[in-house]
């Protein structure tokens, strides 16, 4: 028989901070679940320890400990789908996501059918015994000596082997409307997994927005930075000192991603900024002046603008990275798409206003840092000057 862990929502199983199936999974007072790093992390970068869900501020900060139970059935929960949570830290592509909803639902399928096998056999077990019960019965009914009737059955006056007949039932085998019903429970689940898939979203990058020293490809999907200033009017929109990029469009609800190359660069910043920032002068990237980023410098020193700047240690170079935005929940969050491993989160922000995607090539360095930036999915074709 399959196991019940088949028919448990990934929303059951979810930390709703890093939107992914429990890692070492704690409750709060309040009743609700998160990853013990995740609500960790989150109490570190707020002001009052409370809960991310229903707001409840407590006064002392709770002492929380691995809830067992959640944590074995996140286990088994990973176990029946390990590509579909490979993909979700991925930072995975709408296509790769609904493949692999769609195994995730034709699994929960198989396993009902499972089910469904199972309850027949047992159905057919039961009818079995209650022939054969019947059978005694019949022989029973022609004996008229109740000596004899004694001798023969005599565990008929026990008590705790009494059978009471008005009890007895049979499950009939599960019906195709039983079927249906079910099937259309897992077409729902699966519309509200899908509506949960956040949009790739296909960046342009805005030319009235960019440092005349920027060069940005005709799609609008790359950017590096040239020797010669370009005779561009200083429009509101221009970065005049810093060399960076707007993406054209913005947004204010929901959940998005971009993937960006950063293939063979020494210098880069990423992110998002909200729409109001300053343009103009000298520009320091931190939540307070509106923007969330991560940087490179020197070809190896990673951190995230956070204001004071936050060192990040990688295993690996990135050459990919994905940037993650749930505007509802306040979350920034950065990914080594190759390496399949999470960088760095802004939590618990506020936003009121437009976020735009955020580019910054860095200086050309002599030739050092002469790779573009290059927006997924994008055409490779050379920049021109």
């Amino acid at each position: 028989m399959a196991s019940s862990s088949s028919y448990l929502s990934e929303e059951q199983l979810q930390c709703s901070i890093c939107l992914d199936v429990f890692t070492d999974p704690v409750s709060t007072p309040c009743g609700h679940n998160f990853c013990m790093g995740c609500i960790n992390e989150y109490w570190d970068n707020c002001s009052q320890t409370q809960c991310p869900l229903c707001k409840e501020i407590y006064l002392q900060r709770p002492e929380l400990r691995v809830n067992t139970f959640i944590s074995e059935l996140a286990a088994q929960f990973r176990k029946l789908a390990p590509e579909k949570f490979k993909t979700q830290t991925d930072g995975p592509s709408s296509v790769e996501m609904f493949t692999a909803l769609l195994r995730s639902i034709e699994r929960s399928q198989a396993g009902l059918l499972e089910v469904m096998e199972e309850e027949q056999r047992a159905a057919e077990r039961q009818a079995e015994g209650l022939v054969k019960d019947l059978h005694e019965l019949e022989k029973i009914s022609h004996i008229e000596d109740h000596l004899q009737l004694l001798q023969i059955y005599p565990t008929l006056c026990s008590p705790p082997h009494t059978k009471n007949w008005a009890d007895v039932s049979i499950h009939p085998p599960l019906s195709v409307e039983t079927v249906r019903r079910s099937i259309s429970k897992l077409e729902t689940l699966f519309r509200k997994q899908m509506e949960k898939i956040p949009a790739l979203l296909d960046v342009t990058l805005d030319p009235d927005s960019a440092h005349p020293n920027l060069i940005l490809s005709a799609d609008g999907k790359q950017v590096r930075h040239g020797d010669k200033r370009q005779n561009l009017p200083d429009n509101p929109e221009r970065f005049d000192s810093c060399v960076s990029v707007l993406g054209k469009k913005g947004f204010s609800s929901g959940r998005f991603y971009y993937k960006v190359e950063v293939r063979g660069k020494t210098n880069w910043d990423l992110g998002v900024a909200r729409e109001s920032i300053n343009r103009k002068g000298d520009i320091t990237e931190t939540p307070q002046n509106g923007y969330w980023t991560v940087c490179l410098r020197n070809g190896n020193e990673y951190s995230a603008c956070a204001g004071p700047p936050v060192l990040l240690y990688l295993s690996k170079k990135p050459q990919n990275l994905g940037v993650f935005v749930d505007y509802e929940e306040g979350l920034v969050s950065f990914y080594d798409v190759e390496n399949s491993s999470h960088i760095y989160s802004f939590i618990c922000q506020t936003f009121s206003e437009k976020l735009y995607p955020y580019f910054s090539p860095g200086l050309n360095d002599g030739g050092e840092n002469s790779a573009p930036l290059i927006i997924s999915p994008a055409e490779h074709h050379v920049l021109q000057e």
